[in-house]
């Protein structure tokens, strides 16, 4: 082209990048599988040293679009899922090592970034293209929409990063999962095998650890270095650590609470995280009767539950986290029964938002249309098939219209006709006991008369 530069990307991109075939020649095509392995000089030094462990190399993966971009994806590992998955596989970074994350807990960049240290990520967008622009490494600068995740809250665009969390091993007892979920009856019965039974097959270790104030506080004391963990079991285990009487398990009563080592490390600390909750969601069974301190032999006589219900989007959530524990504990399933029902979404497709105010108010809905419309429109929606409904005011007033209206309307019918006909049986009774009335009458009247003229004959005879 007029740069005279030579540039590797996807046919189907050409467009993305040049304005008309003129701008460009097209010297050779092949497989992006020919690039593998081969190396490349990263656009910034910061992180150079990585290259010894297989950093700046061309890896492949069949996640990339022919939408977007120019088919050449940077990795960036602990900043999105699929980065993270990529370089796990070729060995660029193991699982457990410590996190390369030169952006804070506020999202601005560490030092090690020297350029932009200190800088918002978001707000040094431009100072980056201008230095790439200096250095002449900048092919093209321009602003393209797409999907991207927003703080539901604050409405503030979201930075996916990854931190170090404690986890629940979950992949060891796959196999497990799956046949304890096989001894559970699932109403509709294809979400067991389907969109449960498939989450449970790729099923991975659960993050059970949250970097919030407010929660449960995780029992978990450390040494400086990790190496040495206590998991603390009760209360009175607590003490017996401590040396401290502990009547509150919130953060402010226990996070100044220390353990003497037992190897010579000082003393242990509480580590900073709280539970996830659905940790303590999964945990329900168990925690609500105060199990194993308390009511041992009515929890031991009413597990597992007979029958539990919640939406489908608790096949990741509810259901999952009560499997896996229960699973885990005591080598069965915690329910033997589960009702899935959909989710009720707004007219758009998405979840009904009392910020956004994106459904119509339910009081008005059963003003206007009654309560029972609105149960026969969900009793007879998706819903109850484990689908999702987008809830629309019409379906309510179609529901009174063709059917409750109707109804009416016949048994309406139906009533003014016995009534009429109530009314003429009244009248046919009473023209019936007239007759009736007046014929024994007549035949009393002809009874009384041969009795008189019977006892006048009998008068005449003595």
């Amino acid at each position: 082209n007029a740069t005279e530069r030579t540039y590797i990307m996807m046919e189907a991109r050409l467009g993305a990048l040049f304005k008309s075939e003129s701008e460009y020649s097209v010297l050779d095509k092949f497989p992006g599988e020919v690039l593998k392995g081969k190396k490349y000089k990263p656009l910034f030094h910061y992180f150079s040293k990585c290259a010894e462990k297989g950093a700046f190399q061309v890896v492949t993966d069949n996640y990339v679009k022919e939408e977007e971009g120019t088919g050449v994806v940077h990795q960036a590992p602990y900043f999105g899922a699929d980065d993270y998955r990529v370089c796990t596989e070729y060995n660029i970074i193991q699982r457990d090592q410590a996190p390369i994350c030169p952006v804070d807990a506020s999202g601005c960049f560490t030092s090690e970034v020297t350029d932009f240290a200190g800088q918002y990520v978001k707000d040094a967008d431009k100072n980056i293209i201008k230095l790439l622009k200096e250095k002449g490494r900048l092919v093209n600068a321009s602003t393209s929409k797409h999907s991207y995740p927003f703080c539901w809250r604050s409405d503030t665009p979201l930075i996916y990063k990854a931190v170090p969390s404690w986890f629940v091993r979950v992949e060891h007892i796959v196999e497990k999962l799956l046949e304890c979920n096989e001894k559970c009856y699932w109403v509709p019965e294809f979400v067991r095998e389907k969109r449960f039974g498939n989450w449970l097959r790729d099923a991975r270790d659960w993050a059970i650890s949250r970097n919030r104030y407010w929660g449960t506080p995780i029992p978990l004391w450390v040494s400086d270095d990790f190496e040495e963990v206590v998991c603390v079991g009760s209360m009175a285990e607590l003490e017996e650590l401590t040396g401290v009487k502990v009547t509150d398990l919130h953060r402010e009563s226990i996070d100044s609470l220390t353990i003497p080592s037992r190897c010579g490390k000082g003393v242990l600390r509480r580590v900073t995280e709280v539970f996830d909750c659905w940790f303590e969601s999964g945990s329900m069974p168990y925690a609500q009767v105060h199990y194993p301190f308390e009511n041992k032999k009515e929890f031991e006589d009413t597990f597992p539950a007979d029958f539990i219900a919640e939406g489908i989007d608790q096949t990741r959530g509810w259901f999952y986290t009560l499997l896996v524990l229960s699973t885990a504990l005591f080598g069965k399933p915690p329910f033997k029964n589960v009702i899935v029902n959909g989710l009720v979404l707004a007219g758009d497709g998405q979840k009904m938002s009392k910020r956004k105010k994106n459904y119509p108010d339910p009081g008005l809905i059963v003003q206007s249309y009654g309560a029972d419309a609105l149960r026969l429109y969900l009793i007879n929606s998706p819903v109850v098939r484990a689908e999702n409904l987008r809830f629309k005011e019409e379906g309510v007033r179609d529901v009174l219209k063709d059917v409750f209206l109707p109804w009416y309307n016949a048994y309406r019918f139906l009533v003014q006709n016995v009534q009429r006909l109530q009314k003429v049986n009244i009248f046919f009774s009473f023209y019936l006991f007239s007759l009736v009335f007046d014929y024994l009458s007549h035949r009393l009247s002809c009874t009384l008369q041969f009795l008189i003229l019977f006892l006048s004959s009998c008068s005449n005879i003595n």
